[in-house]
């Protein structure tokens, strides 16, 4: 990964399986970090017709940190992700990441910027193997374009090394080797769920959005998953935001939580201070039992 804006290739980094991390796959930033937010949103809001599902919500995120944002079901956190995402256009309010207004601006746009995201439900082209589902995931970062190094167009030698590339971060997150050239379809649900997190970090994110990335998963699973975000944080000086159900992870992971219900923001802070929150327990914590 090329290094920009005075980071380093770093090497050594852990998956959830316990990998070594590919050369290069990451970058840590210069020992002093900056204190500007890399993404921030300012009451931003979004309207589907008569129902509003977000309502000027105010959010920012600092770099190399993990912060989660719950609710319960319904309270529009998946829209609020596709609005940081460029996949929905806010109907007011302003988003920035890096300090660049990217409210307007399409998904590959802001891919290119340095964003990248899983998704609630896994999204991957089915018939095609693990590798070729991180190729789609660099095509941002290769000149020779997605189907260039797909179907090995001319530049074969980008296409060659964006291959090694994806069979790197297949094993960083945790793939066996034999599960390289398995069509997705086939793999294991835990492995579907490794497969994107490698196709979202072959894009070179700086900021990584899981939308409840430990959903079908077992305990032991998700703690490695746990394990394995904050690695991304210390080792690759990687942003984290989180969308997450699983109330052990986002209490033992997160620096910082955002709650919403009903579109609105009700509380935020760290994991003590809304764990406490009555607002919190009333319409979220508490109905987890």
């Amino acid at each position: 990964m090329s290094a920009e804006r005075g980071r380093a290739p770093v090497a050594g980094a852990g998956g959830p399986g316990g990998e070594t991390g590919p050369k290069g796959a990451a970058a840590t930033q210069d020992e002093t970090v900056s204190t500007e937010p890399l993404l921030a949103a300012s009451d931003v809001s979004k309207a589907f017709g008569g129902l509003l599902a977000v309502d000027r919500v105010s959010f920012s995120i600092p770099p190399r940190s993990i912060v989660s944002i719950i609710g319960p079901n319904g309270a529009g956190k998946t829209t609020f992700f596709n609005m940081l995402t460029g996949l929905y256009r806010p109907t007011s309010g302003r988003i920035t990441f890096d300090g660049r207004d990217v409210t307007a601006k399409r998904p590959d746009r802001i891919t290119a910027l340095g964003m990248a995201r899983t998704f609630q439900n896994i999204r991957l082209f089915s018939t095609m193997t693990a590798v070729e589902n991180v190729l789609v995931g660099r095509h941002a970062r290769m000149k020779g374009g997605l189907f260039g190094s797909i179907l090995t167009f001319p530049v074969r030698g980008e296409e060659r090394r964006g291959r090694e590339r994806a069979r790197e971060l297949l094993a960083f997150v945790g793939l066996r080797p034999e599960s390289f050239e398995v069509m997705s379809a086939n793999l294991s649900y835990g492995d579907q769920r490794r497969l994107e997190i490698a196709r979202a970090l072959a894009s070179e994110p700086r900021l990584l959005l899981l939308d409840e990335p430990t959903a079908g998963m077992n305990p032991q699973e998700s703690a490695q998953l746990t394990r394995f975000m904050e690695r991304l944080r210390d080792e690759l000086g990687l942003t984290i935001l989180l969308i997450e159900h699983d109330m052990k992870v986002v209490m033992g992971v997160s620096e910082r939580i955002t709650v919403l219900d009903h579109g609105e923001k009700i509380a935020e802070g760290d994991p003590a201070a809304v764990r406490r929150d009555p607002r919190v327990v009333e319409a979220y914590l508490g109905k987890q039992g």
